[in-house]
């Protein structure tokens, strides 16, 4: 679904009325006309689509993330996916103040880079990596990975983010990210390495063990690669059950 699709980010206009257009063959902006809303809201919804044009023309994501309640920013995603960053931390604890990042993996465009500490994990990197991003893309980043490295780092990552815990929650998938993977059927080089062990394989890099940065390596990028496929299937299926074409 794109946003173009879309007529919720209009003052005055909710699911009820957004999903009254759709029924009444209104499907994309292309097809509007004010009958089945009435003057005003017309005059509303054809102010934020000459807006808008102009912001898709753009490739500004912010101005649809401003306007598009919470619940709804997943419709972003497909007309955005071209500025998509998935990216995935490893630390060696929950608390900032007292742990540190370990590995920081980002994917975009086909491409997968992974910063490691002690190596090229700075905030100079950091923001180099994420330049080029319109739409971070993470799993329970807002809560962990974008607080976690603002404070490490003294980076600001106040891009639209699409949080893909709460989206998998609107079509009843909860829990971690591993075991929302099983039961969407995506599969894992290494379904045996969990968070717990990726601490452990740091330390064991650390001790100078052999292999052990490399396994961490290759576990932080599978879950940050394995979150476009994330993307793309609850995004789907939240397109098959909101809208009506």
């Amino acid at each position: 679904m794109r946003v173009e699709n879309s007529f919720i980010g209009v003052d005055g206009v909710g699911e009820k009325t957004e999903r009254g257009l759709w029924e009444a063959g209104v499907t994309h902006w292309d097809d509007f006309h004010p009958e089945p809303v009435g003057p005003k809201t017309g005059e509303r919804i054809e102010a934020f689509i000459d807006e808008g044009r102009s912001h898709l023309d753009d490739e500004n994501v912010a101005f649809f993330d401003e306007r598009f309640p919470s619940g709804e920013r997943w419709r972003l995603y497909e007309s955005f996916a071209d500025q998509a960053c998935f990216f995935d931390i490893e630390t060696t604890g929950l608390e900032p103040q007292w742990c540190d990042v370990t590995t920081v993996s980002l994917h975009q465009n086909g491409e997968t880079t992974t910063l490691v500490r002690g190596d090229d994990l700075s905030a100079e990197s950091l923001r180099a990596a994420f330049a080029d991003a319109g739409l971070l893309v993470s799993f329970n980043g807002k809560r962990f990975d974008v607080p976690f490295l603002e404070a490490c780092y003294d980076v600001d990552l106040g891009i639209p983010h699409l949080d893909l815990m709460y989206t998998c929650k609107q079509i009843g998938l909860s829990g971690g990210l591993k075991p929302i993977e099983q039961a969407i059927g995506i599969e894992r080089d290494r379904p045996d390495i969990s968070g717990e062990d990726a601490v452990r394989l740091w330390r064991e890099h650390e001790r100078g063990q052999d292999g052990s940065l490399e396994t961490l390596i290759s576990y932080n990028r599978e879950d940050t690669k394995n979150l476009e496929t994330l993307a793309e299937e609850v995004t789907g299926r939240l397109h098959e059950d909101v809208f009506v074409e």
